[in-house]
């Protein structure tokens, strides 16, 4: 779960970079894609019910 919310958090930095800095509109359109796998990722572990085995 850690990797999806640092893959989140760095969509939105890139989104935010993106957005902001002129010419660097493709730094918002990478910040989107992070921002769906992240989301993809992270339904996946849910929908699966990722566990960790117990010892």
């Amino acid at each position: 779960m850690v990797l999806v919310l640092l893959l989140i958090l760095a969509a939105v930095a890139l989104g935010i970079i993106g957005a902001v800095a002129k010419g660097l509109f493709y730094l918002l359109i990478i910040g989107v894609i992070v921002f769906l796998a992240a989301l993809l990722l992270g339904g996946l572990r849910v929908r699966h019910g990722a566990r960790r085995p117990t010892r």
